[in-house]
């Protein structure tokens, strides 16, 4: 009898300690592979908020897919069994479509004009998310897209002959391609080395990085320089998990986080021009864009707008992000 009494006691006195001083864990899912610069920033990140909050929060990390595609991850993420998870544009585009509008070939030009939109519209972009029951905890950007091709790319009509693999699930923007002129083959990246070796598909896009490490270049040695559209993502966790974590260590956890974050922007971009110098040290051609190519490019993908404005994503924010883009653009001519 008197050890049912303890029990009940410890029982009770769990039951009011509150949440916030209790340790909090959080699972974070991210198909970034093993010791990638991904990996391993999230490793840093987790120590330094172990760190911060004496053990309070810890960070359990489980990389390379194991925890699922970036759709498995959301919905476990929604049913409680991940804490969080890191998205690319693929995966934050699935909590909000708007954040689709970033994503649209040849319109953001640049690291700059990515940043100057970004810091527009994030805070709209977080306040939809959190609706949904998440917490963007950081921005990141991860690179650029870029053409490969069997021959060489440099106009719109060179890339008209050939067949251009595409990610499936997309099936706006992959109506937006067709109706821009091109011919594109849907097919997931673990089966595009089998599809250049068949010859189903001749030409892709990925950033250099990946290019490099699946050795898809070997296949399709022509990279044409322009860049498509930025890569970027985010550390995203549960808002339960987030409110679970007590408030005095919050600021000091995202200085760390953006600290992160640049760390790893830079650390990206160091490693996709070594991966390019290594690339073309075994046969890749970089195909320089002409002075008169550009304008093209925007022409044909405008051709394709119809089927991603308000569709995949509201008018209203193509609108802001345009707008965006030409008060940043005049306030370098000035």
């Amino acid at each position: 009898m008197k050890f049912n009494k303890t029990i009940a006691l410890l029982l009770t006195l769990l039951i009011l300690l509150p949440v916030s001083t209790l340790a909090v864990t959080i699972k974070i899912g991210s198909i970034a592979p093993a010791r990638s610069p991904w990996d391993k920033a999230l490793k840093e990140l987790g120590r330094e908020w172990k760190q911060i909050t004496n053990g309070a929060v810890q960070l359990k990390i489980y990389a390379g897919g194991i925890a699922g595609n970036e759709e498995d991850m959301i919905r476990k993420m929604r049913v409680g069994t991940l804490g969080g998870a890191v998205l690319t544009n693929r995966g934050l585009t699935k909590l909000h479509n708007d954040v689709y509008a970033l994503n649209i070939p040849f319109l953001i030009n640049s690291e700059d004009e990515l940043d100057f939109v970004l810091n527009k519209l994030k805070g709209t972009f977080e306040a939809a998310i959190k609706k949904k029951g998440f917490q963007v905890i950081i921005w990141s950007k991860a690179g650029w897209l870029n053409f490969f091709s069997k021959n060489p790319v440099r106009y719109p009509e060179d890339l008209q002959k050939h067949k251009l693999s595409f990610a499936t699930g997309e099936p706006k923007m992959e109506q937006a391609w067709k109706k821009s002129g091109y011919h594109v083959v849907p097919n997931d990246l673990k089966d595009l080395m089998m599809a250049l070796q068949s010859g189903m598909v001749d030409s892709f896009y990925l950033p250099p990085l990946l290019a490099g490490s699946g050795q898809y270049f070997a296949l399709a040695p022509h990279m044409c320089s322009m860049k498509i559209a930025p890569l970027f993502g985010g550390i995203v966790v549960s808002e339960n998990i987030w409110k679970r974590i007590p408030e005095k260590y919050k600021a000091d956890m995202m200085k760390v986080t953006v600290r992160m974050a640049k760390k790893l922007n830079d650390e990206t971009k160091r490693l996709e021009i070594e991966t390019i110098e290594t690339m073309k040290e075994h046969g890749l051609i970089v195909n320089q864009l002409p002075d008169d190519a550009l304008p093209k490019w925007k022409a044909d993908s405008d051709k394709g707008m119809d089927a991603l404005v308000g569709k995949a994503f509201s008018q209203e924010i193509y609108t802001q992000v345009k707008q965006s883009l030409e008060e940043y653009r005049n306030s370098k001519k000035k």
